[in-house]
């Protein structure tokens, strides 16, 4: 068995074509496959995810990872479905996206392609083994796979499921490479493979997309932080503001499409805060604001412009009362990150103003910043979020790790008849 990481990496390699020549209807039941080896083995992933719990919780780690890293019975359940869902997706390899004739008689197409080898580097996420393995085979690609130490267990019992169903598909089961060592020396390694991997992609804290990004020699899809904002615009809906708040800030405040500060329109601060904050606090939200917010309701503690800033991931709010879209927007500009931006109102033009002045991967009139996820977008799950500007942006899902090649049909058309 290959023991370098650069041999294990040429083995992904070598898979990779074995998996870009799979038609789509084998994909499908390789994937169907592995769903219901990951079934099978519910109890012993759930078990592994227990030995994980148990050495966070000694190490104190904070509820936020907890939340990430936990599984239970109903969140093995959902990964299984959404290896599923994966394997119903149109096959992005091989479409035609675009075909012209030019004035020579050429024809030129585009056509998808998968990428070849895809690195994930990920922390307390055991679900990402099989939301990437998933993606990345259904779009042609190998992957290797670098979990934290925080889940190793459930990684590794995660992936075991998975490889037998790739030993039974008879394909290589070095398409799904599992590196069990959590150093970040052998992070850095893998990051310098630039004739094997064809792109990494990381998913987790700030600090470490930071550290891929800086260290590596193969391209990066990054994302550092979900800065979400939720404004509420003088012309809202208040009713349905206050669902997307609460929505937004409180079913899951550990995860990055998580709203994070709150900007309402001056006129109408006096009805529309009160309300919120009160709900707010029934959920143990700490609730932090400016000048205006004070205003209202006195007894909010005052914001930092560090708080405008900042990812919280946990049950915290920053709120800033501003005078019209205008600064609303300017304040998201200033301290957004490029993830996910509501708006709460019924003024069409006041809407589009909005989407049209941002952006943001993703911008939502109306609607809670928790749809900003792969699989509520209609993707069947996410591999990451892009909020840098390259192939691909916003969440991406099985089209984002392809890309499209030109093919030149002719009839012994010459550039320079002799």
């Amino acid at each position: 068995m290959p023991s370098s990481l650069r041999e294990r990496a040429i083995g992904c390699r070598d898979a990779a074509a074995v998996v870009a020549g799979l038609d789509t209807a084998a994909k499908r039941r390789l994937l169907h496959r592995m769903a219901d080896a990951l079934a099978a083995d519910a109890a012993l992933v759930i078990a592994a995810n227990r030995r994980d719990m148990d050495a966070a919780v000694a190490n104190a780690t904070s509820g936020a990872m907890l939340d990430r890293l936990r599984l239970d019975e109903g969140r093995v359940d959902a990964i299984v479905g959404a290896i599923r869902e994966v394997a119903t997706l149109p096959d992005p390899v091989g479409v035609i996206t675009r075909r012209e004739t030019r004035p020579n008689g050429i024809v030129v197409e585009r056509e998808r392609i998968p990428l070849g080898v895809i690195a994930m580097i990920y922390e307390a996420r055991p679900n990402v083994t099989a939301d990437a393995a998933a993606l990345c085979l259904m779009a042609g690609n190998a992957v290797i796979l670098r979990g934290g130490s925080d889940a190793m267990h459930s990684n590794v019992a995660i992936a075991t499921a998975l490889c037998r169903a790739l030993r039974e598909e008879g394909v290589p089961e070095s398409a799904l490479t599992l590196l069990d060592d959590p150093r970040r020396e052998t992070m850095v390694e893998l990051l310098q493979l630039t004739d094997i991997v064809d792109l990494a992609i990381p998913r987790g804290g700030e600090g470490l997309i930071r550290f891929v990004a800086e260290h590596a020699r193969v391209p990066v899809i990054k994302h550092y932080k979900g800065v979400c904002h939720l404004y509420v615009d003088v012309d809202a809906d208040q009713d349905l503001a206050l669902r997307l708040l609460m929505d937004g800030k409180t079913t899951r405040p550990g995860v990055c499409n998580a709203l994070e500060t709150m900007l309402v329109h001056r006129d109408v601060a006096a009805s529309f805060l009160p309300r919120a904050i009160a709900r707010l606090r029934e959920r143990g939200v700490e609730v932090r604001g400016d000048d205006g917010v004070r205003a209202v309701v006195a007894d909010v503690a005052t914001a930092s412009e560090d708080d405008y800033a900042a990812e919280f991931l946990d049950l915290i709010i920053a709120v800033r009362v501003v005078d019209d879209v205008e600064q609303a927007i300017a304040h998201i500009r200033r301290y957004g990150s490029d993830h996910t931006e509501v708006i709460a109102t019924r003024d069409e033009a006041t809407a589009e103003r909005f989407v049209h002045s941002l952006r943001s991967a993703v911008v939502m009139v109306n609607a809670s910043s928790r749809f900003s996820d792969g699989g509520e977008l209609g993707l069947g799950t996410e591999i990451g979020i892009s909020t840098t500007r390259l192939h691909a942006y916003g969440p991406m899902g099985a089209e984002s790790l392809t890309v499209e090649r030109f093919v030149v049909r002719g009839e012994g058309q010459v550039r320079h008849p002799a």
